[in-house]
C-alpha cells in the first residue's frame, strides 16, 4: 500500500516571489519576499503555487512536503528519521551535516524524492 503525506499539517503564507517556481524550496530574500536557494542554503519552505502574474506565491512554512533531492559529491541520499538538510541549488534538498534538522518520513530513491516535516 502506498501512503500519501500530501498536505498533512501544512500551513502557508503569501510572499513576493521574483524567481521562485512551484515545487521549489525557497529562502527569505527580503521583507515579505522569497527566492530560489543556492546549494547549502537554509530554507524556509516550499512554493505551493505561483500567481498568474508570477509576482506572488503561496509558500508552505509548516507541515509535510515532498521535494526532489540530489546527492552531493561524496555524499548520500537523505536518511530516514531526524536528518540534516539544506537546499541543493536546483529547487530541492540535499543531505548536509551543517543543515537544519528535519523529520524525514519517506525517501524514494527511484524518484529521488524525500518527504519531511518543515
Amino acid at each position: 500500500m502506498k501512503l500519501s503525506y500530501e498536505g498533512i499539517g501544512q500551513w502557508a503564507a503569501t510572499f513576493a516571489c521574483g524567481d521562485a517556481a512551484e515545487g521549489e524550496i525557497v529562502k527569505i530574500s527580503g521583507n515579505g519576499a522569497v527566492s530560489a536557494c543556492t546549494a547549502g542554503d537554509d530554507f524556509c519552505g516550499m512554493v505551493l503555487s505561483v500567481g498568474r502574474d508570477g509576482e506572488a506565491c503561496a509558500v508552505a512554512l509548516g507541515g509535510m512536503v515532498t521535494a526532489g533531492y540530489t546527492v552531493p559529491s561524496q555524499g548520500a541520499a537523505p536518511a530516514l528519521g531526524w536528518a540534516a538538510l539544506s537546499a541543493d541549488g536546483s529547487g530541492g534538498v540535499q543531505a548536509d551535516a551543517d543543515g537544519r534538522s528535519f523529520l524525514v518520513v519517506d525517501v524514494d530513491t527511484s524518484a529521488e524524492t524525500v518527504t519531511f516535516v518543515l
